[in-house]
Order: structure tokens, then sequence, then C-alpha cells
């Protein structure tokens, strides 16, 4: 049996587990993606020079699943999890955990905009089909009538802090360490987007030993729960160079929190349904749930 390879999400869970041998104790035989550390991920980061970052950007995490990720699990916002996982590409969406994960609409600190109202027609920068894309609409939604909100595709989540830094764009939904990053240089947030994200498990993953990493993370959730400010060191794993010479981790939070808590058929037909409300689904709805085939439990 092959090593178990772990995608990271720009969290801390992993790395904590990494460190207390959490994965050992638990029998697993794993190691992270390395393309990873190459910047090679398409769905949290991107170590391009900060005069490339892409302003209009057609791929994302739901694209990176139905193409098959070169790993045994990884994460991306529930939303494209669902998608992915109906579409049966290449693996399942895990049904016994979750996570949540702080994110926010900035804009700049001298911005005209000031209330959620003043959004209105007011392009947001967000990945493709990924979290930001979603949860901009989802949250907005609540200020604005549908044809007020407006998006731009703005490749990965740091490309979108370099373009804000650079005032290339005027709002951006960030997430996790990006909306710290944010805050901490005095953008301000217009907007609370916090949202769910989901987990992906390939079709040829080992459930004994998918199991045994969801064990893992568990105990590191409760490490970082009791004591968050041990382990901010970690947002810097995966944060590229020219971003981590700026940024004071001591000031973030705890970021991305895992529930181990079921992702129940309400919740997968009910996210169905509110993507297909906004034509953000490629598939027929049917009385007959999805649900047994898609998610993994």
């Amino acid at each position: 049996m092959g090593k178990f390879i772990i995608q990271p999400h720009g969290r801390l869970q992993e790395w904590v587990a990494e460190e207390h041998g959490y994965f050992t104790d638990e029998g697993l035989d794993y190691e992270f993606a390395e393309e990873w550390f190459a910047g090679a991920s398409r769905t949290t980061s991107t170590v391009k020079a900060a005069d490339s970052a892409p302003t209009e950007f057609k791929s994302g995490a739901l694209e990176d699943m139905e193409k098959g990720r070169a790993c045994d699990v990884s994460a991306a916002c529930h939303w494209a999890v669902n998608d992915a996982a109906s579409h049966q590409s290449n693996g399942k969406l895990w049904g016994s955990a979750y996570s949540v994960s702080p994110a926010g609409i900035f804009v700049a600190p001298d911005s005209a905009l000031h209330s959620p109202e003043d959004l209105a027609g007011v392009p947001v920068a967000v990945g493709y089909h990924s979290g930001s894309h979603y949860s901009a609409i989802q949250a907005l939604a609540g200020f604005l009538e549908r044809d007020q909100i407006a998006t731009t595709f703005a490749g990965f989540p740091y490309d979108r802090v370099r373009l804000m830094m650079r005032g290339e764009v005027e709002a951006a939904n960030v997430f996790g360490p990006q909306y710290y990053l944010l805050e901490q240089l005095g953008f301000r947030k217009l907007v609370d987007t916090t949202f769910m994200m989901g987990f992906f498990v390939s079709d040829a993953a080992d459930h004994d030993d998918t199991q045994a990493y969801f064990r893992a993370l568990e105990r590191a959730q409760r490490d970082i729960d009791l004591e968050q400010e041990r382990y901010r060191k970690y947002w810097l794993k995966e944060m590229p160079e020219d971003l981590a010479q700026i940024a004071d981790v001591r000031r973030f939070g705890p970021g991305e929190r895992i529930v181990f808590q079921t992702y129940t058929r309400e919740m997968y037909d009910a996210t169905q349904r509110w993507m297909k409300s906004w034509n953000l689904l490629d598939l027929d709805l049917t009385e007959d749930s999805g649900y047994a085939r898609s998610v993994l439990l």
C-alpha cells in the first residue's frame, strides 16, 4: 500500500498534527503533496511574482477536482466539493466532517465604499468556482438585488491580496490567512462572508487511512482551540515569500475550524438547490438525491 498523500489547505491543523506526531500515532504512512510547496496548488496559493497576478482567471477549485488531484485528501469550499462529487469526479465528499473559514469582502482604508450597499455594481475580486466566488454571492444577496451583484475573477487567493495592495481592484473577497493579512494591513471589511469548506477524498484513497487522517486532525483541532497562539507560526508554511516578509502572524487568528459533524443529506440538497438557483450548478436536480452516491460516510 502506498503512502497516503495529503494536500494541505492553507490552515493550521495539518501542521499541528505533524508537529505532535498525530498522523504517525494513528498508524498513517503519509506525506504532503510536494507540488504544493512548489506553488503548483490551484486552490489556495500561488508564488508568482507580484507583478504577474492575473485579473481574469477562469479555473478554480471545481475544475481542479474534476481533472483529478494527485493526492488522497484535499479541501475546497463545500459548494465546489459538493458539485465535483455529484459529477463523480474521481472522488467523494467526506461526510463526517467539514470546516468553517473566516472570510470577508475588503476594501482599501481610504475607499469611498463604506457599507455593503455601496458594493452595488462594484466588481468584487473572487476566485472562479471557488469559495470566494460562491460566498460573495451568498453574502451580498442579503444586501443587494441579484442584478446589482458583480464579481471579477482574479486568480488565486494570494493574487487578490497583491492586487488589493497595489490598488488594482476596488474590493476583494478573501479568507483565512489572506483575510488576516489584509486586516493587518488596514484594509476594511464591508461584508462578512464566512463559509463552509468540504473535504474531497479520492476514489483511490484507503478508507482506514482516511479515517486515521481525520482522527489526527481532530486531536490537532483540540490543541488549536486550547492554545492557538502557540501554532500561529504555521501560517507561514504555505504563504508566498513576498507576503510572508510583511506578515505579523502573531496578530492572526486561528482561521479555519474543523467541525466533526455530519454533512447531512439536507445540507447536500440545500446546497445544490442554491447553486442551481444562481446558475452555478450544471446538473439536473431530481427527487432522488445523489447524496448516497456522492458522500462518503
